[in-house]
């Protein structure tokens, strides 16, 4: 059964940092790029970051470019994500998913449950 299970969420003050984690279960990660999205209250879903099977392969939206970092481990299933400078417009639940296909696919096909950042203003 495939699984993302999301953690590391927590409250941060402005500037802080937190380190997302992403396990993955029931499926080959090494085959599947994996993204990160955000969902803040009131607002759409966005695109985070995404690393695609090569690590050379990532995407960072505009708004975290230079502040967030991406990476994988296959070997432990995980993909991680480093959010530096946390700013309180990050403040959001954070989700991973899925895909096999490159970041710019359209539908991710599995989603984790979701992890809460807070980032008070």
């Amino acid at each position: 059964q495939v699984q993302l299970v999301e953690s590391g969420g927590d409250l941060v003050q402005p500037g802080g940092s937190l380190r997302l984690s992403c396990k993955t279960f029931g499926f080959t990660m090494d085959y599947y790029t994996i993204g990160w999205f955000r969902q803040a209250p009131g607002k759409e879903r966005e695109g985070v970051s995404c690393i695609a099977t090569s690590e050379d392969s990532t995407y960072y939206a505009a708004s975290v470019k230079g502040r967030f970092t991406i990476t994988r481990d296959n070997a432990k299933h995980t993909v991680y994500l480093q959010m530096n400078a946390l700013k309180p417009e990050d403040a959001a639940v954070y989700y991973c998913a899925t895909v096999f296909g490159p970041c710019t696919s359209p539908g991710y096909d599995y989603w984790g449950q979701g992890t809460q950042v807070t980032v008070p203003s």
